[in-house]
């Protein structure tokens, strides 16, 4: 028996934890450098704004309706995750973090609980402990609970948490959910399956397992059991390590000097050999990219990158960034204006598996206790406490007119509460 809590309009919901005032009315958050929609509160979605629309598209919609936007607050949204998960881990056995605003729920060996009950009493603590709405779906299997959990936001009667175990109410639901909906059924398989007549989940469990296997391979069969209640994906909760690792971003207008594009990608790498060290991995290559705005035709365009092998896998920000330093001077054209830049990790193995170099002069342990302290220091403090000469220190240029403030990850952030007695 699994559960699935997924966040309602989850980047919404953390701007209103904060301003209450927000509630009733229309929301939506902006991806990266304010481009699109990518969360939007009930009221927003009333107003026929979809998921991923430009913003310029709906803007006149959001002008006469005063729809209220934001931009992407990543560090207020992790952080607010953070604090769901930390709730849902006092409430199952185990629990496996699926997205920023989802996570299964390992329900085996609490069968003969009343798990009607257990999903809205879990609902109810995470709003109590987080100010978060959480629908959770209870089922025997995982693609059953994301069902189940998606059900709960359209039918506010089942208060957040619902038991989807019923046969007559599966079959219900089923007849109900597109084909394209269905976890695990990308828009290849829907296409596929529309072709065949089959527009619905109801129908497509109606299909016989020997065509599914053989039209879309053993994940659509194992989609087509789970579907029939037969547990079929496995739960996990410990998370593997990334095999890459990539930080990238767009800026919010082109940049044509060179100081300035490296302290943009010397950001990235330091942020890139962050995550890597967090997962306790080195690296034995990076990938370093830039590219220009392919939407002005009447511009030279580029698209480039260089691939750096160290000789020893390493996770140094030091080490790293000196050789993407070097090989972006390689690729940096004089009168080009780049938008985009990245930094990637890859040939990833871990920390305990790296094989020095006889002829390495690099004093690994040395490096080692500084990165240490470094990533201490930022995470006690905050990031980019400690930090290299050669990063940005205005941060990433991005487009972020509408940022909130990071009210749990910026001291000089956090609401003050004032009592007049």
């Amino acid at each position: 028996m699994y559960a699935l809590a997924d966040c309602n309009n989850f980047f919404v919901s953390c701007e209103r934890v904060f301003n209450p005032g927000l509630n009733g009315r229309p929301v939506i958050v902006l991806s990266n450098n304010d481009g699109c929609a990518v969360s939007r509160s009930n009221e927003a979605k009333a107003l026929g704004i979809k998921m991923g629309v430009p913003l310029y598209q709906i803007r006149e919609i959001v002008e006469k309706h005063n729809v209220v936007v934001f931009s992407s607050n990543f560090a207020l949204y992790g952080d607010m995750s953070k604090r769901v998960h930390l709730t849902l881990r006092q409430l199952a056995p185990a629990i496996e973090i699926y997205s920023i605003d989802e996570a299964f729920l390992d329900l085996r060996g609490m069968e003969h609980t009343d798990l009607d009950a257990f999903a809205r009493q879990a609902s109810a603590l995470c709003l109590k402990n987080t100010g978060i709405p959480v629908s959770i779906g209870v089922a025997a299997t995982k693609t059953l609970a994301k069902i189940a959990s998606k059900t709960c936001k359209t039918r506010p009667e089942l208060k957040g948490g619902y038991f989807l175990h019923k046969q007559e109410e599966i079959d219900r639901i089923l007849a109900n959910v597109p084909v394209e909906d269905i976890w695990g059924i990308g828009r290849r398989f829907s296409k596929m399956l529309h072709s065949y007549g089959v527009q619905t989940a109801a129908g497509f469990v109606k299909l016989p397992p020997d065509w599914v296997q053989k039209q879309m391979s053993i994940t659509g069969l194992r989609t087509w059991k789970e579907l029939q209640g037969e547990s079929c994906i496995d739960f996990s909760d410990h998370v593997p390590p990334k095999k890459q690792i990539c930080i990238s971003r767009s800026f919010a207008s082109e940049i044509i000097d060179y100081v300035k594009l490296s302290e943009q990608v010397s950001l990235f790498t330091a942020m890139v050999c962050e995550k890597i060290r967090k997962q306790k991995s080195a690296a034995f290559q990076a990938i370093v990219f830039v590219l220009t705005n392919r939407f002005k035709a009447n511009v030279p365009q580029q698209y480039e990158s260089r691939l750096i092998t160290f000789p020893v896998a390493t996770s140094s920000t030091l080490e790293i960034n000196r050789a993407v330093l070097r090989e972006l001077s390689f690729l940096f054209r004089k009168g080009y204006a780049y938008k985009k830049a990245g930094v990637i990790l890859t040939g990833i193995i871990d920390d305990n598996a790296v094989q020095l170099d006889l002829y390495d002069t690099t004093d690994r342990l040395k490096h080692a206790r500084l990165m240490q302290v470094m990533d201490q220091v930022n995470t006690r403090i905050g990031r980019g406490t400690l930090a290299m000469a050669t990063e940005s220190a205005e941060g990433i240029k991005m487009n972020r007119q509408h940022l909130s403030p990071q009210f749990t990850t910026r001291w000089s952030d956090i609401p003050v509460v004032k009592s007049f007695g």
